[in-house]
């Protein structure tokens, strides 16, 4: 089946009437992922941005029509393995699959995600990158960037953002050896369709997607934005679009394109009100940032 074939017949697998904020990549990606994974898939959705919308439900009612779960915070990764192992002795080919936030990911989800990664459990891992803690207050997360004006790490008279640099979880996954890892992007729906599908047919490991998410209330931006700004984030190389497939780097092909003339990292920048106190030179380390790790991807992929 293609890619439009899968968006136009699969049934849409989440309620209409889930109360994400207006522009939200984070509910697009979930629309679109279980469209491909379909109703034999339990779902694990950690508190976050899509817990908060309404996906586990109020009441007796959820917002899915696959089975769906809230693990805590941090143990997303292990609980979602204990439920495959026992779907594998009732059906081997239910997926289980957790959506979880950059939060409960990178900072308190890591350790339990590491630790399937090494036992080789087989469960899709997705994590919507929106790069902080977005519906508690826009605090830091291990993904915000640097710079980043955020409630814990403000700009002003004595500070300039966020100290740190974007955590790179989908190399350390791919460095760890997990099965299975992709980076995808809303903006690049062929490219999101057919590495989600490539998850679905992963047995023999854990795979993980790492959706670049971006969030218009956070990142200062309008609704009808955050298509413009992701695919912005891929063209100049700030989110690079690559596979690693049991031991094999690919870089995919939206950013093969687009590293033949990539945009200036301070297009991305440009426009979003937490990076609007940042100097020239303060992007300029980002771009340096962005070159350093592209050419990492490049030698990895060669």
């Amino acid at each position: 089946m293609s890619t439009m074939d899968i968006l136009k017949k699969s049934e849409d697998m989440v309620s209409p009437g889930l109360s994400a904020c207006q522009g939200c990549t984070a509910e697009l990606s979930l629309r679109t992922a279980f469209k491909v994974f379909g109703s034999k898939t339990v779902l694990g959705v950690p508190p976050g941005c899509i817990a908060g919308v309404g996906v586990p439900g109020w009441g007796v009612k959820t917002g899915m029509k696959t089975p769906v779960v809230m693990p805590l915070l941090g143990n997303s990764a292990a609980l979602m393995a204990g439920v495959k192992q026992a779907y594998a002795k009732i059906d081997p080919e239910v997926h289980c699959v957790v959506f979880a936030g950059d939060g409960a990911t990178v900072d308190s989800g890591l350790q339990t995600l590491s630790a399937a990664a090494e036992r080789g459990e087989n469960i899709i891992y997705i994590c919507y990158d929106n790069e902080g803690y977005m519906n508690t207050g826009f605090q830091k997360s291990g993904t915000t960037p640097h710079g980043a004006h955020m409630s814990t790490s403000p700009s002003g008279p004595y500070s300039r953002g966020n100290i740190g640099f974007k955590k790179d979880v989908p190399l350390m996954l791919a460095v760890q050896d997990a099965a299975y890892v992709a980076t995808l992007c809303p903006s690049h729906i062929q490219d999101f369709v057919k590495k989600v599908r490539r998850a679905t047919e992963i047995k023999d490991g854990l795979s993980y997607l790492h959706i670049m998410s971006p969030c218009p209330t956070g990142w200062g931006i309008k609704p009808d934005q955050s298509i413009q700004y992701a695919r912005r984030a891929v063209e100049s190389l700030y989110f690079p679009l690559f596979e690693y497939d049991h031991g094999t780097y690919t870089i995919s092909r939206p950013t093969l394109r687009a590293a033949e003339k990539p945009r200036p990292v301070a297009e991305f920048y440009q426009g979003q009100r937490r990076f609007r106190h940042m100097s020239e030179e303060e992007i300029q380390r980002i771009q340096d940032d962005v070159d350093r790790k592209w050419s990492l991807l490049k030698k990895l992929a060669s």
